[in-house]
């Protein structure tokens, strides 16, 4: 079998997030080394063994591994036909240093909910003008891992917040083009990222970065029928491309811009 290196890797335009590496090996090792970021791992297919801390751990398919920072480990696939990974090195500002021991102690997760979410981060990662979803699937997973590790900082206790959630749909409308980063929502309506995520998604029964894109659609929607091209109603929209309108717009209508478009009498 010939050996294969396939490899994708780019620094994304969200908070804490150093870089995303997706890579498929067949035969190649890691030797030992070490990150000054967190090392969020989930394996696709095959599996990878590694040695951490002097003890040796595996990566089943329905795992998420979170490999410390400044603490050496190496890796290796378990079979012939290597493995394919999805990383995401995550700084001091998401998980703090004092998470590590019991990240050593206990760096294997198995815990689908959490499986799932990374999963759908990467997604999200992978989609120029996605940024809203991508930050508040990671607040949610930072904060699923702090629960698995321990205690973590206070972020007060999950209660209906209805002011909050309506505080959030109002600057959401207020910036329907431009969008608003997770971050600075937080700061301007003073509430933790991942409250005020599970604030809006308790009172309305939708996340924001859904809510966000419906409304968005909808404003494409009324631009076409006024005879806006599909590349000028992207901009016009508030969407990163006329692609990135195009998939928002079908899984939402079920048709393309263009033919909705058409459509119009």
């Amino acid at each position: 079998m010939v050996a294969q290196r396939e490899i994708s890797a780019w620094r994304p335009r969200i908070p804490g997030v150093v870089e995303v590496f997706h890579a498929y090996y067949t035969e190649y090792a890691y030797p030992m080394h070490v990150h000054d970021a967190w090392t969020l791992l989930i394996v696709d297919a095959g599996a990878v063994r590694y040695d951490l801390d002097r003890h040796e751990h595996g990566t089943p398919h329905d795992t998420v591994s979170l490999l410390p920072p400044h603490v050496p480990h190496n890796g290796s696939p378990v079979g012939a036909d290597g493995f394919r990974k999805r990383v995401l090195y995550l700084d001091l500002s998401r998980l703090d240093e004092s998470l590590i021991g019991a990240a050593v102690d206990t760096p294997d997760l198995t815990d689908p909910v959490l499986r799932t979410r990374v999963g759908q981060l990467h997604t999200a990662l992978a989609q120029p003008g996605d940024e809203l979803e991508a930050a508040s699937r990671l607040t949610l997973i930072g904060e699923r891992l702090r629960d698995h590790l321990g205690p973590g900082p206070a972020v007060g206790p999950l209660r209906a917040d209805r002011p909050l959630a309506h505080r959030l749909r109002e600057l959401l409308d207020e910036r329907l083009v431009e969008g608003v980063a997770l971050d600075e929502a937080a700061r301007l309506v003073h509430a933790h990222p991942a409250h005020l995520v599970r604030a809006f998604s308790g009172a309305f029964g939708i996340a924001p970065h859904q809510y966000l894109m419906s409304r968005r659609v909808d404003r494409a929607r009324r631009l076409l029928l006024e005879g806006a091209k599909p590349a000028e109603v992207a901009t016009a929209a508030g969407f990163y491309d006329q692609s990135h309108l195009t998939r928002h717009f079908k899984r939402l209508v079920g048709v393309s811009p263009g033919r909705y478009r058409s459509s119009s009498r």
